[in-house]
């Protein structure tokens, strides 16, 4: 079905709603975004003025009467990525302006975009506000998480996507679009990608879903550089620089190890000499050290007492030293402590500080991995993916450290898999980053979608972006149920 309606573009970045909505007939009255990059952007695209932008959401009184709403709102306060601080975070409230102008301008249906971590249990009475409010106004609403692999776009990008009518016969009529059968490759995205042979790619096509991506003999077709998790295309520090097997064996210890209850109340925790003899009665103090030496692990200042407190603290220290218990203070149980997120309080800073000033003093030294977060890989790379992979990784503001190679490779085992990987991959550095035209294919924009020249810009704008088509999949079935006829 076509129609020909009305809509507002609020929270619009580069404009990915926007090719969208016009693809099934829309009209852009107008559009709401406040980053001068992000409209710079738009402008170009879309032949756009200043003028046709509403500004900041927060100001906006009035807009044109439109039929049809989309809000990509901003989505750090629910984001894993993110502090997690919901309504907390001045962010979170946008949802509120939001909500304020559906209300007010009552246009006959809506599209609300968001991180899927507003649809997880930690968020369900902030996700329920919103649906209630929704239902105050008058609308009825219903909530999707979808993953954009599902519709023809190689990326894994879960998203929670909430599509609203003013009537409810219409909203009685949506229906979510049918997920794409035929998948699309990384090969299909890339330039100067070799070829695969049909076969392989339909062989892998009727694989299970191990895991983000795997070939036809059920290997991962990614490798993730990593020394916090483990699995058999991981590689881990230990396996690039020269070790013996003794400290391969030490490493292994402390991977297994750092996630248990037992060694302190974070995901991951750095173990004392003592956990590690506990583990390998063997192992000296000085084979720890040698590990820091050349990198792999580092040495971490876990707990403190307290040896005075003469009144010569700032705010925040006070704060910290608040959380002392018997006059020992834990770092494990600090950066759990919501009132200090909120705060926006960086323990290890203020930690040093009380050190420097000679009020604490550390009783206990740990080791862990100097490569600590996940998202950064090691030495520069975090994930590497061969050209047979189905998708490619959802596509952040922050860029990320996540490679393609440029070439295939196949094995009989996992080992020769890992083995050739290594010698032709890895070290031969034959591997690079998307482009700026590919990160566009990976999000649904055209090729010839204008963007900055530099990567941090380009990659911060098309990594705010929603999937184009998803969005128009979702738009389509709006329109199909008859609502602007």
């Amino acid at each position: 079905m076509t129609s020909n309606f009305t809509f507002i573009d609020l929270f619009a970045g580069i404009g990915g709603f926007r090719i969208a909505l016009q693809n099934v007939g829309g009209h852009c009255l107008g559009f709401s975004e406040i980053a001068p990059d992000a409209i710079d952007t738009y402008c170009k695209n879309f032949d756009s003025t200043q003028e046709t932008n509403f500004g900041d959401i927060r100001k906006i009184t009035d807009m044109p009467t439109h039929d049809f709403m989309t809000a990509g709102v901003p989505c750090q306060s629910w984001s894993i990525a993110g502090k997690n601080l919901g309504f907390d975070d001045n962010r979170g409230q946008l949802w509120n302006d939001t909500l304020y102008l559906l209300n007010k301008c009552r246009p006959q249906a809506f599209i609300f975009e968001n991180v899927k971590g507003l649809s997880d249990p930690r968020n369900r009475e902030a996700l329920e506000y919103i649906m209630q409010k929704i239902k105050e106004a008058g609308y009825y609403a219903q909530k999707y998480v979808i993953n954009a692999c599902d519709y023809g776009v190689p990326q894994t990008r879960v998203r929670i996507y909430i599509v609203g009518f003013k009537n409810e016969t219409y909203f009685k009529r949506f229906q979510l679009p049918n997920k794409v059968e035929n998948q699309t490759y990384l090969s299909n995205i890339l330039d100067g990608c070799i070829n695969l042979p049909k076969q392989v790619l339909e062989a892998a096509q009727k694989q299970p879903l191990q895991s983000l991506s795997c070939n036809e003999q059920g290997f991962n077709d990614y490798f993730l550089f990593n020394d916090l998790r483990n699995g058999e295309t991981t590689i881990h520090s230990w396996d690039i620089e020269e070790t013996s097997e003794r400290q391969k064996h030490i490493c292994m210890l402390l991977l297994k190890n750092r996630r248990k209850p037992c060694y302190g109340d974070l995901d991951g925790n750095p173990l004392s000499v003592k956990h590690f003899q506990d583990l390998d009665e063997t192992i000296t103090e000085n084979e720890l050290e040698q590990l820091v030496n050349i990198g792999i692990l580092k040495k971490i200042a876990y707990k403190f007492v307290i040896i005075k407190n003469n009144g010569n603290t700032t705010a925040n220290e006070t704060f910290i030293l608040s959380f002392a218990e018997n006059g020992v203070i834990n770092i494990d149980s600090l950066k759990n402590k919501r009132e200090i997120k909120l705060k926006k309080i960086i323990v290890n800073d203020e930690l040093k500080k009380l050190v420097d000033k000679n009020i604490i003093q550390c009783i206990e030294e740990r080791f862990d991995f100097r490569n600590s977060k996940i998202s950064t890989g090691l030495y520069g790379i975090n994930r590497i993916f061969l050209p047979s992979s189905k998708i490619y990784p959802t596509l952040v503001a922050s860029d990320t450290n996540d490679f393609v190679s440029t070439v295939d490779i196949k094995a009989r085992t996992i080992t020769e898999f890992r083995d050739k990987f290594m010698k032709e991959v890895y070290f031969p550095k034959k591997f690079r980053r998307i482009s700026k035209k590919e990160a566009c294919r990976v999000q649904g924009f055209p090729d010839n979608f204008l963007l900055p020249e530099t990567r941090p810009k380009w990659m911060k704008l098309i990594g705010n972006s929603v999937s184009v088509p998803v969005v128009q999949v979702i738009a389509q079935s709006v329109v199909n149920t008859g609502v602007f006829q």
